[in-house]
């Protein structure tokens, strides 16, 4: 029978895939970089294989690698999390806890921030307005990014879970439909001015959903492209161009006839309100314990504002 691997081996090599370097691995392990190396290859001799190729600037799994790390990851994060949880238990949450969002998402967020705070006095609480979005998790020591994000995800190299799901529509002024009419159909945006987003695809598309629930993407034109509700909520207002808001934060405008609903055969993708973390960061329990309270509390909120509409 043979010897069953060594969990801190395999810990090992999954922290220098994370890092993709043995250097920045022996960092976040604490350990001399020669020790990574050791248990690498004694990991290697063991399966008989090779996961890594080296060379001087690249690191790259071989598709032995490759499984490896894809099964082992998962039950290495399983463990670190159980662990947390159970010294959680025994214990009240403690420790820095970094993080960063959108200048807009205090006015969501602020309230839940305070109460968890005052929940869990030994939580050491950093909070940045000043940066946002995913770079933030690349470039900078944070445990937890708040991000808004509409359509598909697609960068693998982070851990998202949603906090809300905030449904939109087109609107427009009606002053500029005055001008334009009102269109029916989504391909009719292509040749209106529209407003949209710099963190998608450097502002052009617009993103809807099909029947099949499939993310359809359609090039328009714009000439103000901001990463703000408020902004663009202020543009559409003016006559600008059609704007995609959150349908509950235009409701305002709409009752007073400042803005126009705009119906088409599709409807927009919806505003996702995301906590994110890196694949190199197991979540610890206290990003947990904030990420789960976020979640209870926004969907509080959320069956609030429904009865109130």
């Amino acid at each position: 029978m043979r010897d069953a691997l060594d969990l801190n081996t395999v810990r090992v090599y999954a922290a220098v895939v994370d890092e993709q370097s043995f250097a920045g691995a022996a960092r976040l392990l604490a350990l001399p970089s020669s020790n990574v190396s050791r248990h690498v290859a004694s990991l290697e001799r063991r399966l008989g294989v090779r996961l890594l190729e080296r060379s001087t600037r690249h690191l790259r799994m071989t598709e032995a690698g490759r499984l490896l790390y894809e099964r082992a990851k998962p039950l290495l994060d399983a463990l670190l999390a159980t662990e947390e949880e159970l010294g959680a238990v025994q214990r009240e949450l403690r420790g820095s806890l970094k993080m960063c969002m959108p200048g807009e998402a205090p006015r969501l967020l602020a309230p839940i921030l305070a109460e968890f705070c005052s929940l869990h006095p030994g939580v050491e609480l950093e909070c940045d307005t000043r940066m946002s979005g995913l770079e933030s998790l690349r470039d900078e020591d944070v445990d937890l990014a708040i991000v808004f994000h509409r359509g598909r995800q697609d960068d693998s190299a982070f851990i998202t879970r949603e906090l809300a799901t905030l449904p939109s529509i087109v609107v427009a002024a009606p002053s500029l439909l005055a001008q334009t009419g009102t269109p029916r159909h989504v391909r009719e945006l292509k040749s209106l001015p529209c407003i949209t987003t710099l963190s998608a695809l450097k502002g052009q598309p617009w993103q809807f959903v099909d029947a099949a629930g499939e993310i359809v993407k359609v090039p328009v034109r714009s000439r103000y492209r901001v990463n703000s509700g408020e902004l663009a909520g202020a543009g559409a207002r003016q006559g600008i161009g059609f704007a995609i808001l959150t349908a509950f934060g235009c409701q305002e405008d709409l009752a007073a006839g400042r803005l126009v609903e705009v119906p088409l055969d599709l409807r927009p993708a919806p505003l996702q309100l995301l906590g994110a973390y890196s694949h190199r960061h197991s979540v610890t329990a206290r990003v947990r314990a904030l990420l789960e309270l976020m979640q209870a509390r926004l969907e509080e909120a959320s069956k609030a504002a429904i009865t109130q509409i």
